[in-house]
């Protein structure tokens, strides 16, 4: 058997990780009944309109988006409808499951195509948090911490779903990303 580049491997293994967190939250979306979909999971201290499931989702698919520009929030902008300029604003109307169904669809493809061409270059990018603008991490890094970000939210939303009676077998683990990408 032939032995694959480092790169090769990394890639591979980022993406299988990163689709299998996408594909979790993914399984929390479909199995969410309409009845828990605008349920708060928590109070938030930024007010009462945000930390509903649905909220969550969005947030998580924001988030996704941006991280994987590896761009500043000022210079991006998410697909309509979601193309306002921060997640801080709760819309008039909730997006819908399908609305946001599609989101994540979207940027499944998106997170597999940008792991897919990742270069030596654009792994060592730097990235800059608002709130941490002295301290960059490398676009890399960035990718992980969001992957695990999107884990948390999926867990979350999961475990919320589990305390309302729905069966464990619409949110099962996902050990790997439900297709492999040939990197």
């Amino acid at each position: 058997m032939a032995e694959r580049p480092m790169e090769t491997t990394v890639r591979t293994a980022l993406w299988q990780q990163f689709g299998a967190a996408i594909d979790m939250l993914e399984n929390a979306l479909v199995a969410c009944p309409d009845t828990l979909w605008q349920e708060h999971l928590w109070i938030d201290s930024e007010g009462s309109d945000y930390g509903t499931f649905g909220d969550i989702i969005y947030h998580t698919l924001y988030w996704l988006d941006l991280y994987l520009t590896g761009r500043p929030e000022e210079e991006f902008t998410p697909p309509a409808p979601f193309n306002r300029k921060s997640d801080d604003v709760i819309p008039k109307q909730p997006y819908t499951r399908d609305e946001l169904h599609t989101y994540l669809k979207y940027l499944r493809k998106k997170c597999q195509s940008t792991i897919t061409s990742l270069s030596d270059e654009k792994v060592h990018q730097p990235f800059y948090f608002p709130w941490d603008s002295k301290n960059p991490i490398g676009y890399f890094e960035l990718q992980l911490y969001t992957m695990r970000h999107v884990q948390e939210h999926a867990a979350q939303l999961s475990l919320f779903l589990g305390q309302h009676a729905i069966p464990d077998e619409a949110l099962d683990w996902v050990e790997r990303a439900k297709d492999e990408v040939g990197l």
